[in-house]
């Protein structure tokens, strides 16, 4: 249900009027609202300190360079989470097989573990001195400290979002339905295509969402993996030690705007869902 639906039932009484819902649930607002301004308070102070910030900063050629390798490189790790990630989810959805709760745990254990130790994991397994890395060395192709390093760390971090809203929004569709589709003489893949896949579109949609930002934003695992070049969360850092939090603005700008846009994108998949519900 979206706000202004709750808005709109909370004018018509449906909840009682303003004033007797404040009153009975007075305590509800008041640790809310606490919580609430503690979040936005950041967000005053931020730009109220950085509107001085000139256009001109934001042509600074680390600036540029950062945004170009992120742009670049988080809409691939993108793709690749999407297109191996929803089949997962399906599977996932729709089957029982031995060992699946060690594969749930899997799926979900990038989520809660510190970034940076998903880079020293990433390192053992695909750096320079590993086989992995040393045989793509050896056809002149560099899985760290390259494009491949930050799309290998960013998909690694991010997969998992995309996986479990998917696989939410394939849990949600009534297997009747599938099993409908198959009576009439569909096979697996084209009931999935046909199906499943249009059914659970407005989850895979937040999960394909979700994952940009987290790919975009990602730092930890990036910084271990590929330090060189710099994406945007990496160059902050580096910005902030050599000169300091005001030389970050530009770059915290930019990715404050690119997750108000993903915000956004996430409340039009939303509503999409709810109102065709």
């Amino acid at each position: 249900m979206s706000v202004a639906t709750r808005i709109g039932r909370l004018s018509r009484g449906e909840y009682g009027t303003g004033t007797q819902f404040l009153r009975e649930r007075g305590l509800f607002v008041l640790l809310g609202a606490v919580l609430l301004i503690y979040l936005a308070y950041p967000f005053v102070s931020f730009f109220t300190w950085a509107d001085t910030l000139q256009p001109a900063a934001f042509a600074e050629p680390a600036v540029l360079d950062a945004v170009k390798y992120s742009v670049l490189t988080a809409p691939v790790s993108t793709v690749i989470a999407t297109v191996f990630g929803v089949p997962l989810a399906y599977v996932l959805a729709r089957t029982s097989f031995p060992g699946k709760l060690f594969v749930d745990a899997l799926v979900v254990l990038p989520l809660v573990m510190p970034p940076v130790v998903g880079g020293v994991m990433l390192l053992s397994g695909f750096g320079q001195l590993t086989p992995l890395g040393s045989l793509a060395n050896a056809f002149g192709i560099s899985l760290t400290g390259s494009y491949l390093g930050i799309i290998l760390a960013q998909t690694f971090v991010a997969s998992p979002f995309v996986i479990i809203t998917a696989r939410s929004g394939f849990e949600g569709i009534d297997r009747e339905i599938e099993q409908a589709a198959r009576s009439l003489g569909k096979g697996p893949i084209e009931t999935f295509r046909r199906v499943s896949l249009p059914l659970a579109r407005g989850s895979i949609l937040a999960g394909v969402v979700l994952t940009f930002a987290r790919a975009i934003g990602e730092f930890g695992a990036t910084m271990m993996t590929a330090y060189h070049p710099h994406t945007m969360p990496t160059q902050i850092w580096v910005t902030f030690i050599s000169d300091g939090v005001a030389a970050t603005a530009p770059l915290v700008v930019i990715l404050l705007g690119t997750g108000f846009t993903v915000v956004l994108a996430l409340q039009y998949v939303g509503q999409r869902i709810t109102l065709s519900s």
